[in-house]
């Protein structure tokens, strides 16, 4: 008969297995606060969302909102501002897709594009100059949509960059409406 090779475990077997058992839970627990300091407070989760009702808003009139801590954009633009927009041309534009976290990513910055479906005159912008970060003035600058003092971003009325330093069209927000008269904004 062959001599087994089996070895008997050892205390000192059992103290390095707990020793390290041990370790690794005192690591997790040193680690934790710090993992969980990264997760969103709680007034950042309130405003993942915002429900806006748009029913005062009138012909040519704009409301702002603060959603995520940024300024949103609401206009309801005129008939004239609606066929200004839809009268540029792609390719004149220095930004080309529409910016439309609704759409896909390489969807074009036409006006129906970066307006809402049905309701054309309706435009929601997060109102972030898309340059440095500046809050752009409404119904200014050389093509009376949005312009930004601070470096000289201009914005045309569907809130695409035309002119100046800003790389980006102004951004489309995830938002849906919830009923005729009220969208929800994240």
């Amino acid at each position: 008969m062959a001599q087994q090779d089996t070895v008997e475990p050892t205390r000192r077997d059992f103290l390095y297995i707990a020793t390290g058992a041990m370790g690794a839970v005192g690591a997790a627990a040193l680690a934790w606060p710090f993992i969980d300091q990264m997760n969103p407070d709680a007034s950042a989760l309130s405003l993942a969302s915002i429900e806006v009702d748009i029913s005062a808003i009138e012909e040519g009139q704009e409301i702002k909102v603060m959603w995520r801590g940024k300024p949103v954009f609401i206009r309801n633009r005129s008939a004239k501002e609606v066929e200004e927009a839809n009268a540029v041309a792609i390719s004149d534009l220095p930004d080309q897709n529409a910016r439309n976290a609704n759409l896909a990513a390489d969807a074009q910055a036409t006006d129906a594009n970066r307006g809402v479906e049905g309701r054309e005159a309706l435009i929601v912008m997060v109102g972030v100059c898309t340059h440095l970060g500046c809050i752009p003035l409404g119904q200014s600058g050389d093509f009376g949509g949005w312009f930004c003092p601070c470096h000289g971003s201009h914005y045309d009325t569907a809130g695409r960059i035309r002119k100046g330093p800003a790389p980006e069209n102004l951004l489309i927000p995830p938002f849906e409406f919830t009923s005729d008269n009220v969208i929800q904004i994240g």
